[in-house]
């Protein structure tokens, strides 16, 4: 037993010589330790860290899981990278931004991340220069049509100057009198170009009669081999002529041009539509063979990621059979045929084979996912900025629906933390709402009581001015004596009278509209709004 331990030992492990043999993409940015796990390298943005132990029976399957998974963050990264691009506000993906950046730092794959990392840090770049851009996009405008003032190609250079302009006039505004010399600019230079275009033109027209006998003597030629049966000279030779043609420019009409390509042309068409049906007849029947085949072929491709492993072992057995059934096919496609049939097969069993391992790899990766989010909930629970972050909250919860299983041995743990970021999150929320309510309703019953205490005031002064008049009139009614004092007091009485008439209305306007308004806060204060309880939250199947 002692003297087989140590081969046992060698036996678990991978040689130096079993890693060297390996080749795989991504290989440069990875390692493997003492204790036999697979290490991705440090670089300058992210520190060495573990993806998964190997042992000699699982390290191909495992690495390449991995090197596969790797496109999974690149396309992650492709998504962000498209909507970069659609989106007009930068700033509204910042958050997405840190989000895959905290991911990268997990994710359970290997590959080249620096791309990525530098992708991320120009965009969060970009966000702090958006302001100043514009001038900068006119000058590039400018810039461009200098570029161009020399340029030969003249249909190209003449459609990018149409562009410039286009984009010029769809491009933010800048300041005018910068605008202005801009402008100026790109004027010179188009005019510069057009100038150079128009004596060019004046150039070439003497070489268009020279063409026109070139293309005359090709013409000529192709119409001799149209009716040739030495099929490999005479498609050299149409090979050839087509090349001259090319070499050639236009003549001087652009009718007689269209004139002389259309008899070139059906020349050629005449040749290779024989040359096409003769070789059709002799293929016709291997042909057929080889759409049988190739559905075959097709269908055992179809099957070839099917996870349904004891049916699909089945059809392709009865895939094979049908195989030996067929005859022949054209002798350049059989190999062809009969390598992705076996590839396909290949592709079927080692998937059956690596599945358990992949399952594994995925899980990880997921856990490496949702442990992003969480940090993300985690960094916004304790925000204030509630519709932004409310918003935000709600697009982490949708992401981490999408996404599948983790490891069993991580339990429950982080869809609680998960959860519980978003229930304090929403509760100090509530709890903010329930704050700026209360402090309203206290204004509110403030102003009632004010009001209220104020209607009280006017209403009992207006009864004291009404039963003043009533004694008034009263009292001007018992004075029916003669006499200089009584004919005073009768004056003074009706003095007095005249001033609470005058003020009565006034009054009793204002009490009306006191009256209103203490109505209208009566309202408010019985008004009620129902409160939105939040469902409670499962973490998805």
């Amino acid at each position: 037993m002692t003297t087989q331990q140590p081969d046992q030992q060698a036996a678990n492990r991978i040689t130096p010589e079993m890693w060297n043999e390996l080749e795989f993409t991504g290989k440069a940015f990875c390692s493997l330790n003492e204790e036999q796990e697979l290490i991705l390298n440090a670089t300058t943005y992210s520190p060495e860290r573990k993806l998964s132990a190997l042992t000699p029976d699982n390290y191909a399957t495992v690495v390449a899981a991995l090197v596969e998974k790797f496109k999974e963050v690149e396309h992650k990264a492709l998504e962000l990278d498209t909507e970069w691009g659609q989106q007009e506000d930068k700033l509204k993906l910042s958050g997405k931004i840190a989000r895959l950046k905290e991911y990268i730092q997990r994710a359970n794959a290997i590959g080249d991340y620096s791309p990525i990392y530098t992708g991320l840090e120009e965009k969060e770049k970009e966000v702090q220069q958006l302001q100043d851009a514009h001038y900068a996009e006119k000058l590039k405008l400018a810039e461009k049509a200098e570029a161009l003032q020399d340029s030969e190609d003249w249909k190209a250079t003449t459609e990018a100057f149409r562009t410039i302009v286009e984009e010029w006039k769809a491009a933010n505004p800048a300041d005018k009198n910068r605008s202005e010399k801009l402008w100026e600019r790109i004027e010179k230079a188009r005019n510069h170009f057009y100038e150079r275009k128009r004596q060019h033109h004046e150039d070439i027209e003497q070489d268009m009669m020279q063409n026109l006998d070139l293309k005359l003597e090709i013409c000529e030629t192709a119409e001799k081999h149209a009716h040739s049966e030495d099929w490999r000279k005479s498609s050299d030779v149409m090979k050839e002529l087509m090349d001259k043609w090319k070499t050639i420019g236009r003549v001087a009409s652009a009718e007689k041009n269209e004139e002389l390509w259309n008899r070139f042309i059906q020349s050629r068409n005449i040749f290779f539509d024989r040359k096409k049906q003769h070789f059709e007849q002799i293929q016709t029947e291997q042909e057929g063979n080889y759409a049988l085949k190739l559905a075959l072929v097709e269908k055992a491709e179809d099957l070839s990621n099917n996870t349904d492993w004891k049916d699909t072992t089945a059809l392709l057995a009865h895939i094979m059979d049908e195989w030996k059934t067929i005859g022949k096919v054209p002798f350049e496609k059989a190999d062809e045929l009969w390598n992705r049939l076996q590839a396909a097969r290949d592709r079927f069993f080692a998937a059956k084979r690596q599945s358990a391992e992949e399952f594994k790899v995925n899980l990880e990766d997921n856990y490496a996912q949702k442990l992003a989010l969480l940090n993300r909930a985690e960094h916004l629970k304790q925000s204030e900025n509630w519709k932004e972050v409310t918003e935000e909250m709600n697009d982490l919860m949708q992401e981490w629906k999408k996404i599948g299983h983790i490891p069993r041995e991580y339990g429950d743990e982080i869809w609680e933390r998960f959860i519980a970021a978003r229930h304090l999150f929403f509760d100090r929320k509530d709890a903010d709402r329930d704050k700026r309510k209360a402090r309203f309703q206290n204004q509110l019953d403030s102003r009632f009581q004010q009001t209220r205490q104020f209607l009280d005031k006017i209403r009992a002064e207006l009864e004291e001015e009404e039963s003043k008049l009533a004694d008034f009139r009263e009292s001007l009614n018992n004075t029916t004596g003669t006499g200089s004092k009584e004919d005073e007091l009768r004056r003074h009485l009706e003095n007095l009278i005249h001033q609470i008439e005058k003020k009565l209305p006034a009054r009793r306007e204002k009490i009306a509209e006191v009256t209103r308004q203490y109505e209208e806060l009566h309202q408010k204060r019985s008004e009620g709004r129902p409160e939105k309880n939040r469902q409670v939250e499962e973490e998805p199947e």
